[in-house]
């Protein structure tokens, strides 16, 4: 992987981690992953005229993708209603890259090199070294375990249909805006037709922290679907899982979690499969 592409994944990976760690912090998770999702949607809307307009033939991945991104969204709230940032985050990330290849290998003929393979297999035992890691203290629940691994699925699913549909697009960036309008728009009617306007009139330092994740969210999937126009899918979807690394440090500096000897093992697991990646 080039070096510049790699740079730009790690980039990502820390944007990811920010507002992931935003919405645990929150004290209402769903209305914290609302705001940030509609703060990327409103960026979004003031960006798009600047950019060109995606390809037609990307647009059904659009579509397919904003579905899938409402229910991820959605899954991220719950998931984190019931686990600290630093289980829930982990299995949601952790599996999902070995299903991206998997799938990847199966339907868009896209297989990594043997190192490629290794580098993504170190990544994701690292990750899930560190949810076991929160498994010891006892602090799981079987609820966010489900909701996570559940998570992972999803994840799997839009990794697999943006890193197409931005090939397709021709623009990587106009891609990832109009991703996030078009899913700022589906969950703002779900919201108002399940809780009406109440769910709108939030406080403004809310509304603040919304637009400050909103572009964490954008600019850090803006930036991963580029990387996905220069390297192989897989590749960079593991890589991206560096993130957890970046949320076991929020998590233990900012939300007051325990760094322990079996999380830095993980930490420095993920580390190595990122180098892997690299010299493959």
């Amino acid at each position: 992987m080039p070096l510049d592409v790699l740079l730009v994944v790690l980039l990502s990976a820390w944007l990811h981690a920010g507002w992931n760690a935003l919405v645990r912090s929150a004290t209402d998770k769903y209305l914290s992953t609302l705001l940030i999702v509609w703060g990327a949607g409103a960026i979004a809307l003031l960006l798009l005229p600047l950019l060109p307009a995606p390809a037609p033939r990307s647009w059904p991945y659009l579509a397919a993708s904003a579905l899938i991104h409402v229910v991820y969204f959605t899954l991220v709230a719950s998931s984190y209603r019931h686990a600290d940032l630093s289980l829930a985050y982990p299995v949601m990330r952790g599996t999902a890259p070995a299903l991206t290849a998997i799938a990847a290998a199966l339907v868009l003929q896209e297989t990594p090199s043997p190192a490629g393979w290794a580098g993504i297999a170190l990544i994701c035992s690292g990750v899930l070294l560190l949810a076991g890691a929160a498994w010891r203290t006892g602090v799981i629940r079987p609820a966010a375990l489900w909701f996570a691994l559940g998570n992972a699925v999803v994840i799997a699913a839009y990794t697999l249909v943006d890193g197409q549909g931005t090939r397709l697009s021709g623009h990587a960036f106009s891609y990832t805006g109009w991703l996030f309008l078009l899913t700022a728009l589906l969950m703002l009617g779900m919201t108002l037709a399940r809780q009406g306007r109440a769910m709108l009139r939030p406080a403004v330092r809310a509304w603040r922290t919304g637009l400050l994740g909103g572009a964490g969210t954008l600019a850090a999937y803006g930036l991963v679907l580029w990387a996905m126009t220069h390297a192989p899918i897989a590749s960079v979807a593991a890589l991206r899982e560096t993130s957890i690394v970046f949320a076991a440090l929020i998590g233990v500096l900012l939300l007051g979690e325990r760094m322990s000897r079996l999380r830095l093992l993980a930490v420095l697991w993920v580390c190595a499969g990122a180098v892997v990646i690299k010299l493959a």
